[in-house]
This record gives C-alpha cells, sequence and structure tokens, in this order.
C-alpha cells in the first residue's frame, strides 16, 4: 500500500467507524474503498470485518468507562446472533455479488419504514432476563443470519428489532447493537481468514481510523440527546444506502 492509500483507509474508517457506532451503514464507505483499492469483493467483504471487530472492541470499552449497563443480558442476545453469522458467513462464501446487492435493497428499505413508523411507549423499567422471550431470540438468529452474510445495515436491523421488541431507549439499544456484534464478528472474521479472504494491511490501516470514530460515537450516544442522534442518523443512513443502491 502507498501512504495515500494508508491515509485514505484511516480517513474513511474514522468516518465510518462513527457511523457505525452512533447507527449503522459506515461499511457502505469502507467495502467500495477496499474493492477500489483492487481487493476482490469477498476479500472485501472478509477484510471490512477486521474493522468492524476492533471498532466493536473499542466501542464497548468505552461504554463501560461511561457507565452502560446491561452487558450480561447483551452476551445472551449475542448467543443466537453467533449461530446466526455463522450461517450467513459461509453462504456469503459462496454467493455471487448480484445476491449482495437484493438483500441490501429488500432489508434496507423495510428498515427504514420500521423506523418511521410511530414510536412505542418506553418501557423505563429495569432489564431483566425473563423479557428476553424466544421470539426475541430467533430474531436475534435472523439478523446474525445477515450480519455474517454481509454486514452492511445489519446495526439497523439490531436496533429496529431490539427496540421494538423490548422497547427501551435507543441509546441503550445501541449499547446491545455494539456488544452484540463484537461477539458474532469474531467467529464470522474467522471463517473468512481460513478461506483466505483478509488482507490484514488494510483491515488494520482502516480499523486504527474506525477505532477513533468509534471513541467520538460512544460520547455523543452517551449524551444527554444520544437518543435523538441515534435515530435521525439511522434514518438518514437507510434512506441514502436505498437511494445509492437503486442509483446502480
Amino acid at each position: 500500500m502507498t501512504p495515500l492509500e494508508v491515509l485514505a483507509l484511516f480517513a474513511i474508517g474514522g468516518v465510518a467507524g462513527f457511523i457505525n457506532v452512533l447507527s449503522a451503514g459506515g461499511s457502505m464507505l469502507t467495502l467500495p474503498l477496499l474493492i477500489f483499492l483492487g481487493l476482490p469483493p469477498q476479500a472485501a467483504n472478509g477484510t471490512n470485518r477486521v474493522s468492524i471487530l476492533l471498532q466493536s472492541v473499542s466501542a464497548v470499552v468505552h461504554f463501560r468507562r461511561a457507565g452502560a449497563g446491561h452487558f450480561g443480558l447483551g452476551l445472551r442476545l449475542a448467543v443466537p446472533a453467533v449461530l446466526g453469522a455463522l450461517l450467513g458467513t459461509w453462504l456469503a462464501l459462496r454467493v455471487s455479488d448480484a445476491a449482495f446487492e437484493a438483500v441490501l435493497v429488500a432489508v434496507m428499505t423495510l428498515s427504514a419504514l420500521l423506523m418511521l413508523l410511530p414510536q412505542p411507549r418506553l418501557v423505563t423499567r429495569a432489564l431483566s432476563p425473563d423479557r428476553l422471550t424466544p421470539g426475541v431470540h430467533l430474531a436475534m438468529f435472523a439478523v446474525g443470519i445477515y450480519g455474517g452474510f454481509i454486514q452492511v445495515g445489519v446495526g439497523i436491523l439490531f436496533m429496529v428489532v431490539l427496540y421494538r421488541l423490548l422497547r427501551v431507549d435507543l441509546a441503550q439499544v445501541n449499547v446491545f447493537k455494539v456488544l452484540i456484534v463484537l461477539v458474532y464478528t469474531l467467529p464470522a472474521l474467522g471463517l473468512f481468514v481460513a478461506e483466505g479472504q483478509v488482507r490484514w494491511g488494510h483491515g488494520l490501516a482502516l480499523a486504527a481510523g474506525s477505532m477513533s470514530g468509534a471513541w467520538l460515537a460512544v460520547r455523543v450516544n452517551m449524551s444527554p440527546r444520544g437518543a435523538l442522534w441515534v435515530k435521525w442518523l439511522t434514518v438518514a443512513v437507510i434512506l441514502a444506502i436505498v437511494l445509492r443502491l437503486l442509483s446502480t
């Protein structure tokens, strides 16, 4: 890689890390960049997971330092997501590029509609294990499949599903999302590594920027107006993704 390529990866990684932690959709920037720099689509999909993993580590550490809670429940939510991600990654290593775009358009359009529906009345009582119903676990498994498959916009799906099913503040939902993505990205990345679809130099340069962006996003998320930031940035990212995909 040239110094200019490293700088581009760091800069775009920073923007993507901020978007991914506070909302979702940063991979719509990083995947095209990796392909532009010469990586085949499958290698770009795998290499992008290096950045996702390290920015998630950064975000979880900073969330804990900022006083975010319910990490135990988040880990329980991550179990079915991991199983789904393993299946999704296996599928991703065996399908054509056209399948990626078809899935993205359908899922992003549906997510935009769900985010714009009237908000349910928020439940302010403390979360407890009895609220993790079989329906919630099944939804985590399904979203995990998508996340393992392509990752782009998966945070939006986690946010929509958890917000609608658990009915808690979006700032707390965002903490769950980042933790779940961290946990399932570990085995997903392992599968891409086993298939030789990871370029570590590109991935680490991208990750260096994304970890910085993740740190800034945590500060915004934990602010008094964090939930409002999360909602409207998510809607804006969804609409941008859908318009971009429909224009290709």
